[in-house]
Formats: structure tokens, C-alpha cells, sequence
């Protein structure tokens, strides 16, 4: 008598290197998702507006607004994680089904595995070190300083500035290496049967391979969510959905379908 060996998920094959015209398709596709389903985009953006407003109501009732750029510069660290209810929604429009709430809120746990939840702890993880490192770095600066330094007026002085240069190198390295992490690893997460390692070896390898052109869509969205934050935080109700949806046919672009 013969045993059958459980079937193994197929090997993730890469598709050729990404063009500067893929961004754009990507953008204009994502656009289309959101117009096509916005409940959902506002709903996962309008808990990340919320807690980025109490973020900040926080701090200013706490007289530490000396720590909104920190914070606001880690705060995006979280956004891949949000969005994952966003690539379920891409992907059930692309099989032409009707998203449901319980569908989408239910992306969250993958396919049973717990493998995105996985992911999730690295995500909160990775925020939590920012915050244990901005904390640092504005501390060892804030005490040099002296009194006064809990204001804003303290990020225009030259010990003010010195901070933001060295929290943005260290912060600017560190969200470099955990966007190659996630930038494909979440969205393949939720279209395959797949563990998290191999999704997050998998997007670093199509990092490697399309880095100018993965460079220029972080950049592109750093831009977007710097203003839309700096503006109170308001633009990230449509910001922030959009490029959720963005970055799913993006994915899309980059690996090559699953074999049926």
C-alpha cells in the first residue's frame, strides 16, 4: 500500500524586472480598487488617521511635542500591516468576487495558518525598536538641550536639527530594510499557501532584482505619507487605501501567477 506525501506549495517564481511604467499602472489600478470598494479603504485608513490624531493629541497634552517626528516617523512602520485587508479586497475583485467584511477583516489570519499573524508580531516588533531607539537618540539630544527642548522650537536649533539628521539615518536604514522585508511578503501571504519565511525571502530576492525601481516606489510613497501627515493627518484616508491596493498588483507585476 502507498502513501500519499502532502502536496507542497509551488516554488515562487519571479517575473522580469520591474519598469518605472509598472508604478504607474500599479497607482492607476489601485486607484480603481478603491473607487470601485472605498468602504473598506476608509474603514482600515481611518484607524490609522485616528491613532496617528491621538498620537499627536497625546504628545501636546503631555508637553512632548519634541517627540512627534519620531513617532511620526515610525508610525508608517505599521501601515503594511494595515493594509493587508486592502490586498484581500484586490484579490477578490481580480477573481471577480464581491468582497464581504467578514472576508476582509478575516485576511488578518491568512489562510488558518497564522502565518500573516507571524508577520504582524515582526511588524510590531520592528515599531517598538524604532520607538525604544528614537527615545534614545531624542533623549541623549533633549538633556544636552536643556530647558525648553519639549517644543517644537527645539527642532530649529542646531542641537534640534542634529537630532532629526541622526534619527533620519538611523530610521532611514532601518525602514530600508524592513520595506524589503514586507513589500511583497504580506501581499504573497494573502494569495498563497505559503510560511512567512519563505515570503520574506522571497521579497527580499525581488528587492535585490528590481532595487531602482522598488527605491523610487518607496520614495514616492515616504513623499505622500509625509504630506498627508503633515497635514493632519486627513490625506490618509485616501492616501493610504490607494496605495494598499497599489502595492497588491504591484506584487502581482513581480511574481508570476501560481500554477492551477
Amino acid at each position: 500500500m502507498t502513501t500519499l506525501e502532502p502536496s507542497r506549495p509551488a516554488p515562487v517564481v519571479l517575473a522580469p524586472p520591474l519598469r518605472a511604467s509598472d508604478l504607474t499602472a500599479a497607482l492607476k489600478a489601485g486607484w480603481g480598487d478603491f473607487k470601485a470598494q472605498p468602504q473598506f479603504g476608509l474603514f482600515f485608513a481611518a484607524i490609522f488617521t485616528v491613532s496617528g490624531i491621538l498620537l499627536t493629541y497625546l504628545l501636546a497634552m503631555r508637553g512632548e511635542m519634541a517627540w512627534l517626528i519620531p513617532a511620526a516617523a515610525g508610525f508608517p512602520i505599521l501601515a503594511p500591516f494595515v493594509a493587508v485587508g486592502l490586498y484581500e479586497v484586490s484579490r477578490r475583485r481580480e477573481l471577480g468576487l464581491a468582497p464581504s467584511w467578514r472576508q476582509v477583516l478575516g485576511a488578518v489570519r491568512g489562510r488558518g495558518d497564522e502565518q500573516i499573524l507571524s508577520m504582524g508580531v515582526l511588524v510590531f516588533v520592528a515599531f517598538g525598536f524604532w520607538v525604544i531607539v528614537a527615545h534614545a537618540i531624542s533623549a541623549i539630544f533633549l538633556a544636552e538641550a536643556g530647558a525648553g527642548s519639549e517644543s517644537l522650537a527645539f527642532l530649529l536649533t542646531t542641537q534640534g536639527i542634529a537630532m532629526l539628521v541622526v534619527g533620519s539615518l538611523f530610521g532611514g536604514v532601518m525602514a530600508l530594510a524592513f520595506y524589503a522585508v514586507t513589500v511583497i511578503s504580506l501581499p504573497l501571504l494573502v494569495d498563497r499557501d505559503i510560511d512567512f519565511l519563505t515570503a520574506i525571502a522571497t521579497s527580499l530576492r525581488m528587492f535585490a532584482g528590481n532595487t531602482r525601481i522598488l527605491l523610487i516606489w518607496a520614495l514616492i510613497i515616504a513623499i505622500a505619507l509625509f504630506v498627508t501627515i503633515a497635514l493632519a493627518f486627513v490625506g490618509l484616508l485616501v492616501v493610504l487605501p490607494v496605495f494598499g491596493h497599489a502595492t497588491w498588483h504591484l506584487y502581482r507585476r513581480a511574481v508570476e501567477p501560481e500554477p492551477r
